[in-house]
């Protein structure tokens, strides 16, 4: 992925910056919220911007990566997230979703590995 040259990449709230000034784009992970969800460091400068748009909304409209690029990321992380959840999850409980509500947990990890592994 190539950076584009001197486009304005919006970072929220009425704050843009020259793409090619950017030399960093970090996830805000403590105290995230609204308004605060990425860092974002430009060149020459010392402190960071404070980005109210996600780092990945962020780095697509830097290189103009496709949508359906960031998509796809996104839906990996999600099953991965997915998959450490569903491996926590106890006996009694896999039994009971499956035997009185029809949710099969050892099928949807199966199912969620051999979508991670093509």
């Amino acid at each position: 992925m190539k950076i584009q040259s001197s486009v304005l990449v919006h970072l929220g709230f009425g704050k843009y910056v020259r793409s090619d000034q950017v030399t960093a784009v970090i996830p805000i992970e403590e105290e995230r919220g609204p308004g605060r969800r990425t860092f974002v460091n430009i060149q020459g400068q010392s402190d960071p911007i404070v980005a109210s748009r996600a780092e990945d909304t962020i780095v697509r409209d830097l290189v103009q990566e496709p949508r359906e690029v960031t998509q796809a990321r996104q839906q990996q992380e999600i099953l991965q997230d997915l998959l450490v959840d569903l491996s926590n999850v106890n006996s009694t409980v896999r039994r009971i979703s499956r035997d009185e509500g029809g949710l099969d947990l050892e099928r949807l990890e199966r199912r969620i590995r051999q979508v991670l592994e093509n």
